[in-house]
């Protein structure tokens, strides 16, 4: 289990275990104090578990929950080490099936329909 805190990942690991994109990696650096990679020799970001914990706590708090990045970032400041790290999250699949996909693109269309009619 020490080894596992211990290890470094590349970005593009902690990608696909968090389900977004590099770009969005970097900016949520910007913002968020918490998230500072090594980085490796050649310049190649490296997150530690703990960092990626907090990633994937930011993902929860801006998609799930709905909070803004201002509203996340006062969220984790509030919260004690321990609750930050949500459950352990399963790598997202590196490449989707074609039926997968459609049916999860006509879910969230329906989702976010339902979402509208919410908000009116």
């Amino acid at each position: 289990m020490a080894d596992e805190e211990k290890r470094l990942y590349k970005i593009g690991e902690v990608c696909r275990m968090a389900d977004v994109q590099p770009y969005v990696l970097r900016y949520w650096e910007t913002e968020f104090p918490a998230l500072a990679p090594n980085k490796s020799g050649g310049g190649q970001r490296m997150y530690s578990r703990a960092e990626i914990d907090i990633i994937l706590r930011i993902k929860q708090l801006l998609y799930s929950e709905g909070f803004t990045i201002a509203g996340a970032k006062k969220k984790l400041e509030g919260e004690p080490p321990s609750e930050v790290a949500p459950p352990p999250v399963v790598a997202a699949p590196r490449k989707k099936n074609g039926a997968a996909a459609k049916t999860l693109k006509k879910v969230k269309g329906e989702l976010s329909a339902i979402l509208r009619m919410l908000e009116d």
